[in-house]
């Protein structure tokens, strides 16, 4: 199997619900379920490849408060060389709603003061030789961000495929944005946006379309993935080809985070150099899995097992 590791964003995630109706300024109403949890898109990522019984390799940081601390000692050993910036850890909020939907308010928190020479700091670089790391959280890791250049040749040069999910910008997709995304598309070797990132970043209405238009900005044999929640995912690949999955009707229970479980399922099963069918058929059905039991329950088997009516 291929290494795997992955960097960017891990943060505290607090999940309140379900609010219905949402509240008028100044008043205040209870809600029947909580929980403070590990978050942040690398984050959940890493907790599902070792939930698959997956070695990886973990880049991040965290603030110098408590909650710091807290998240540090979460990912025990891997943990322990992350660097603590002098300020808060960033925390969300993740509002629910009856109908599955969330809100989320998100302090910016730790995540900017992300540097590249902190990640070189944290990687073992020969060993990931040949494999795939996942960058996560583009669009709040800022310092980071200016020294993509430096990491994209730095995989380059060491043979390490690089898998982008940049997460929803806060300011939206604007020209500028776009223009931002589409530059480091041209460096990836996959690429793991969900339905509406796909088609807001591509400018197009099917994701079908938009997958394929996204695909020509990145390198010959890249790869792109886009995950549609319950309709399942598709994938272009290198021959240009489509490929879909669907997903199995399940009851759903959490769907926070599913997308970035799907990230490291795929990964998972791309790294043991399996078909990209079955890569995303592997991401649908451990997603689908995570969503629907709580806590949230799958192993190494989940990888070879699939929905049946991939295509």
């Amino acid at each position: 199997m291929r290494p795997l590791a992955v960097i960017g964003n891990v943060n505290v995630d607090l999940i309140l619900g379900p609010a219905d109706p949402w509240p008028t300024p100044g008043t205040e109403i209870m809600v029947d379920y909580d929980e403070l949890r590990v978050g942040g898109s690398a984050g959940n990522s890493a907790l599902t490849w070792e939930g698959l019984g997956i070695d990886f390799q973990i880049a991040a940081n965290v603030g110098s408060d408590q909650f710091g601390q807290w998240l540090r000692e979460e990912f025990g050993v891997r943990g322990q060389r992350w660097p603590v910036a002098p300020m808060g850890t960033t925390l969300s909020v993740g509002i629910t709603h009856p109908n599955g939907e969330r809100t989320f308010f998100t302090t910016r928190g730790h995540l900017g003061a992300l540097s590249w020479p902190d990640v070189l700091s944290m990687l073992d670089t020969h060993r990931l030789r040949g494999g795939y790391v996942l960058l996560c959280g583009s669009f709040l890791t800022d310092t980071l961000v200016a020294d993509y250049d430096a990491l994209f040749d730095w995989a380059d040069a060491n043979d390490i495929r690089v898998a982008l999910d940049t997460g929803w910008p806060a300011g939206g997709w604007s020209e500028a944005n776009r223009a931002a995304a589409r530059q480091w598309l041209s460096r990836c070797h996959c690429a793991l946006f969900n339905e509406v990132e796909t088609t807001r970043l591509a400018n197009r209405i099917e994701p079908a379309d938009a997958a394929h238009a996204l695909k020509a900005l990145m390198p010959e044999n890249a790869i792109i993935v886009v995950k549609s929640g319950a309709d399942g995912a598709l994938a272009v690949g290198p021959d240009n080809q489509l490929v879909t999955a669907d997903a199995p009707v399940v009851s759903v229970a959490d769907t926070i985070g599913a997308g970035d479980v799907f990230n490291a399922a795929f990964l998972a099963a791309l790294a043991r150099d399996m078909p990209l069918q079955h890569c995303i058929a592997a991401g649908v059905h451990v997603a689908s899995k995570a969503i629907s039991t709580v806590p949230r329950r799958y192993d190494s088997h989940d990888l070879d097992t699939t929905p049946e009516n991939a295509q």
